[in-house]
């Protein structure tokens, strides 16, 4: 076995310490996201950098920080990793706030992190429950993510975890004609 090419990377918790990284900018492979938006039909990425934005209207931190603006319409999602439980507070604060602006949210994240306090106090207690607005979608297999500056994925960019998505999102009732999510 050789380490020759080997690029090492920090762990959340390590980075979260430090600041963040390069992989903080990870872009959503192109392929999921077009399955995903085709499905949802975002209308807002929120944590996304001029380079990997992927909906028509996206905050970034140089323009408008996902953490500080109102979210609206169909939100997409793709935090940076080494500050989930941020992301995920914002996203029940703004779920919470603005219900009738907030059709969905979909956030990509790892998941390998069931332990962690973030998941434990924001997402357990309320994942695929009736009463609850969120469910959880494990992701098959692991995905792929574009390189900042990169224009396309090279064949080792894979973290070496799966991924689910947290889905926010209003039931639709029967009565609508269109089942029960």
């Amino acid at each position: 076995m050789s380490l020759v090419g080997f690029k090492s990377s920090n762990h959340p918790q390590q980075v979260g310490k430090r600041g963040a990284t390069e992989r903080d900018n990870l872009g959503t492979d192109p392929k999921l996201y077009s399955v995903l938006d085709e499905r949802f039909q975002f209308t807002i990425d929120v944590a996304a950098t001029q380079e990997n934005a992927k909906a028509p209207v996206y905050y970034s931190l140089d323009r408008l920080n996902g953490l500080e603006e109102p979210w609206f319409g169909r939100v997409w999602c793709n935090p940076p990793y080494s500050e989930i439980g941020a992301w995920v507070r914002k996203a029940w604060a703004e779920w919470a706030l603005w219900p009738e602006q907030l059709q969905l949210i979909v956030m990509l994240l790892p998941a390998n992190r069931p332990e962690q306090a973030w998941w434990q106090d924001l997402v357990e207690p309320h994942r695929d429950r009736e009463d609850s607005p969120l469910r959880v979608e494990f992701l098959r297999g692991r995905q792929r993510f574009v390189m900042p500056g990169a224009e396309s994925i090279g064949p080792n960019e894979r973290p070496p975890f799966g991924c689910c998505l947290l889905i926010w999102q209003h039931p639709i009732s029967v009565e609508e004609g269109h089942g029960a999510t």
